[in-house]
């Protein structure tokens, strides 16, 4: 799969794991430490799947995602959470505000967030 996916989480090991698992399955990846610099990316490149933390720096997962639902450039890019606390209600939430999936972090293996990854980009065009 040659898709471009952007990263955005503040945990240098998860990014570093993803990116690289990721990459090994096709995909090109970019990645970012924090909201501001991934939603900077996000409004300056094409990306066909953004996987986004909630906790981060400078601005929220949640900012984030409002920001990039509330942009007619970017409300289109499906975008996969990634949280380490989100309760079932505070996903619903994220998903009433854009996001296409949610995945608590904790019990996550690299795996299966590369399998949700795959999962929403076939249910999406990609750019050319």
């Amino acid at each position: 799969m040659s898709a471009r996916v952007l990263l955005i989480d503040d945990s240098r090991f998860l990014r570093t794991a993803l990116e690289k698992t990721l990459t090994a399955k096709g995909f090109e990846v970019r990645v970012a430490g924090d909201g501001e610099e991934g939603l900077r990316l996000a409004q300056e490149e094409k990306f066909d799947l953004i996987l986004l933390d909630l906790f981060l720096p400078k601005l929220t997962g949640y900012e984030v995602l409002k920001r990039l639902k509330d942009n007619p450039e970017t409300d289109t890019i499906p975008v996969l959470v990634l949280s380490g606390v989100a309760k079932p209600k505070e996903m619903e939430e994220l998903m009433n505000i854009g996001a296409v999936h949610c995945l608590r972090k904790e019990t996550l293996e690299l795996a299966a967030i590369v399998a949700s990854a795959e999962s929403c980009l076939l249910r999406q065009p990609t750019y050319a």
